[in-house]
């Protein structure tokens, strides 16, 4: 059987982050290959990279090169991966086949939860969440994000559920399983692109310090599972939650026109509404993901200190 030690590689930043005891902060890979077109796919990944050091910590960008899992890509590869053709798109249910096959993968939501963890790495910045998709309560369509944060101990930053989603029952799935949900500087759930989405945000915090001091908590406690950080978008970035629903009924019902379904949904859905919007969507998803970075870096320096 493999050792657990040898399934990922540590890049030598990291090593050497970890060594030092500096902060680290995990980032997914698949906004990289299927989140947006190249090269703006290339240009956001190292500005997100940026503002993770800019807030402290280090940044490490998760894939599966060719079987393996690396923990932090060198810039040549992140530019590699960015060019790549036929790159799986990686979930708690095949992870370990692309690596077991040797393929080459990005990683979602719960699979860079489930590698930063085993790397430990207790913080990780996203755009947004998988969640209950809309019509769940009947289809079951449920990303396997949220069972992920009820058992992988890692504070996940993001812009919320994604706005495609259904965010009631998606908050509703995160009670059930105990999973802690808090709203950045905000009284009210982000929705994605939109700061607001309606629905009232279970808990509120407005420091960074403040979220390490209940991780550190929770963690003394021994409760198990991951934090959901919800951070909304500022008012100068955010679009207006009635556009955003206009154009998510139009994709949505373009998609059902041509049986879109399972992993290729989501990513038809976004690319459609880039189209619909004349880019100010994927203007805001950049804007978005580069806030929880900072976000996320200013969380994991706070951590390292509270340790």
């Amino acid at each position: 059987m493999p050792n657990p030690h040898d399934l990922f590689q540590l890049s030598d930043a990291i090593r050497e982050a970890q060594a030092t005891g500096r902060a680290v902060v995990a980032l997914e890979s698949t906004i990289v290959t299927h989140g947006m077109p190249y090269p703006q796919n290339l240009e956001t990944a190292r500005r997100v990279e940026a503002a993770v050091r800019a807030a402290g910590a280090e940044p490490a960008t998760i894939a599966v090169l060719d079987g393996q899992l690396r923990i932090g890509l060198a810039d040549e590869e992140l530019a590699a991966l960015a060019k790549a053709e036929g790159v799986m798109k990686l979930s708690r249910a095949d992870l370990a086949f692309a690596m077991a096959t040797g393929r080459t993968g990005s990683t979602t939501v719960a699979a860079t939860m489930i590698a930063a963890e085993k790397a430990g790495i207790p913080v990780f910045a996203t755009g947004g969440i998988g969640g209950v998709h809309r019509g769940g309560e009947t289809s079951l369509d449920i990303s396997a994000d949220l069972e992920e944060l009820s058992r992988t101990d890692v504070i996940v930053v993001s812009a919320g559920a994604k706005a495609i989603l259904d965010i009631g029952r998606t908050l509703e799935f995160l009670e059930t399983k105990g999973v802690p949900v808090v709203a950045y500087q905000s009284d009210e759930m982000p929705a994605f692109w939109s700061r607001r989405s309606g629905h009232p945000a279970p808990l509120r915090l407005d420091r960074p310090v403040e979220i390490a001091r209940f991780q550190a908590i929770r963690a003394a406690l021994g409760i198990e599972g991951g934090m959901l950080v919800a951070n909304p978008l500022g008012e100068d970035e955010a679009i207006p939650a009635e556009t955003v629903s206009r154009w998510i009924d139009a994709a949505l019902a373009e998609a059902a026109e041509n049986g879109v379904a399972g992993k290729a949904v989501t990513p038809y859905l976004l690319g459609r509404i880039v189209e619909l919007s004349e880019g100010q969507s994927l203007t805001a998803n950049i804007a978005l993901i580069l806030a929880n970075a900072r976000l996320a870096g200013e969380i994991a320096v706070a951590l390292k200190a509270a340790r």
